[in-house]
């Protein structure tokens, strides 16, 4: 069977050696949005950031300068966190969520990620469990922000908080849970999100979308490949 363009596409971008986030997370969807202009986005996300590079060349330090991204993301332009239909899938969707202005806590992170990134912003993403966050880098100490609750500043009591909130009243926050996510694991943990949902729903095509990119991400993964197999053979039996 041969690949989808969108597919294609997907597997263009993620096999460059250091391909740029936005670029990849926009065309997760696509089977959705075929026609989608790729540029029109990546150019939205360039003005987001011109508009707020005054506000945070004036910052004082790397704190000041997430807090200023933080107040024209989540406050003046009005991005937020999507609390009454978090599992529809337009808020895995980059472009649906510069569209719509909400999502859910990994794509408003890769939102903040991208702009900070053009602002020259050092930020990484934190696969937390069950809630993805984002560290700023600064001096004396780094500031993690939660995106999806208005970039609420998250301390050690916080974090142990929402570590016992999701995982149980015993756990405690462990090293590797803070620890910088690579750009492809981002994509996998948005992709994830969308095969929970789709499998939710019985929409095997749409699985079938998420899987094959997946599968590329981690080519290596017995269970994916096991996995994109059957589901290729239950496709095909409903075509």
């Amino acid at each position: 069977m041969e690949p989808s363009p969108g597919l294609s596409r997907f597997a263009e971008v993620v096999g460059r050696d250091d391909f740029s986030l936005d670029h990849a997370a926009l065309l997760i969807g696509a089977w959705d949005y075929p026609e989608r202009d790729l540029d029109e986005y990546r150019a939205m996300l360039d003005e987001i950031a011109e508009r707020i590079a005054p506000d945070v060349a004036r910052a004082s330090g790397g704190i000041g300068r997430a807090r200023a991204i933080s107040d024209w993301l989540f406050d003046r332009l009005g991005f937020v966190g999507n609390t009454d239909d978090y599992y529809d899938p337009r808020n895995s969707y980059l472009n649906d969520v510069l569209d719509r202005r909400t999502g859910i806590p990994i794509t408003l992170s890769v939102l903040y990620l991208e702009v900070a990134r053009r602002i020259g912003v050092a930020a990484v993403g934190l696969g937390f469990p069950g809630h993805f966050l984002v560290r700023v880098e600064s001096q004396p100490r780094d500031l993690i922000i939660d995106p999806f609750h208005g970039g609420a500043e998250l301390d050690g009591p916080a974090l142990t908080a929402l570590i016992q909130k999701v995982t149980g009243p015993e756990a405690v926050v462990e090293p590797q849970m803070l620890a910088p996510l690579p750009k492809s694991k981002i994509l996998t943990r948005v992709l994830l999100n969308l095969a929970g949902i789709y499998g939710q729903r019985g929409d095997w095509f749409r699985s079938l979308e998420v899987l094959e990119r997946l599968a590329l991400l981690d080519a290596d993964n017995p269970r994916i490949a096991r996995d994109l197999e059957q589901l290729r053979a239950r496709v095909d039996g409903l075509n």
